[in-house]
């Protein structure tokens, strides 16, 4: 039997424990054709039914995670990194295994995804506060820090339509810090923006660290994770092939993508 649970009392961050895993598993069904001809739709309908693979996303993983812990999670596409924060975030339910989350969760996976881009800047920085369970007078009272902490003030009233992808990013993730989450999942926002932003993000991180927040930073930004991380899991189909030291995990991950320590790749692994 799958669970998913949270704690959300005010005082979560006397406890240690920040996120219990145990026996995770989580099983979905896709298409084998992303992008069917029509001759295979055509097949499709004559045999009246689809066809489908099952694939494995997460496999039977246990993880504990404590706060003042900034952990990044690395691993090839495919390998399981962002359904395990979906499930962890409460985006997706668990197939298999027991989730606990004794914490307030702000992730950028979920924030953002439903920015319109017909609409301003400004008209979906509300509408990502309120779908995060933020008031209007708190996106009042920290919208001006918000819009600066993106570096978005002269483009706020703008449609979305018309940002770049590291504006957008950068809107997601400054919304997500303002929720003063108790733990916060990042993917990839930190690789978003100029090298004045990625320093300010990062500056940021080391903050929350110092307040006994856990940060779960989803990158293939080897360099910036051996700056800011605690730990590095790596997850390949699902599993955990290793938990621990940032430098000693990174360097047998480098060693199985067989790219040595080449520095152009150091941030695009």
């Amino acid at each position: 039997m799958s669970s998913l649970s949270e704690s959300k009392s005010s005082d979560v961050n006397s406890k240690k424990r920040a996120i219990s895993i145990e026996n995770l598993g989580l099983v979905y069904r896709t298409t084998l054709d992303k992008r069917p001809t029509f001759k295979t739709r055509i097949r499709r309908l004559a045999r009246r039914k689809r066809q489908t693979r099952i694939v494995h996303a997460v496999n039977n993983l246990s993880l504990e995670i404590n706060y003042g812990t900034v952990l990044g999670v690395i691993g090839t596409n495919g390998a399981g990194k962002s359904s395990l924060m979906r499930v962890i975030s409460g985006i997706l339910p668990p197939t298999s295994g027991r989730v606990e989350v004794f914490g307030k969760v702000s992730t950028l996976l979920a924030l953002g995804v439903g920015f319109n881009g017909k609409l301003t800047g400004r008209d979906n920085l509300y509408l990502g506060g309120l779908a995060a369970g933020m008031s209007r007078a708190q996106i009042e009272s920290k919208f001006d820090s918000i819009v600066e902490f993106a570096g978005l003030e002269e483009v706020i009233d703008a449609p979305m339509r018309t940002y770049s992808s590291g504006m957008y990013s950068r809107l997601a993730f400054s919304v997500a810090i303002s929720l003063d989450p108790d733990i916060l999942i990042i993917d990839e926002a930190l690789s978003a923006g100029d090298a004045r932003y990625k320093v300010k993000s990062l500056e940021k991180v080391l903050e929350m660290r110092n307040q006994d927040r856990v940060i779960i930073i989803v990158s293939h930004a080897m360099k910036t994770l051996k700056t800011v991380c605690d730990e590095v899991l790596w997850l390949d189909h699902g599993k955990i092939v290793a938990q621990g030291d940032p430098t000693t995990v990174i360097k047998a991950y480098r060693e199985f993508l067989h790219v040595g320590d080449a520095p152009e790749s150091d941030e695009d692994l």
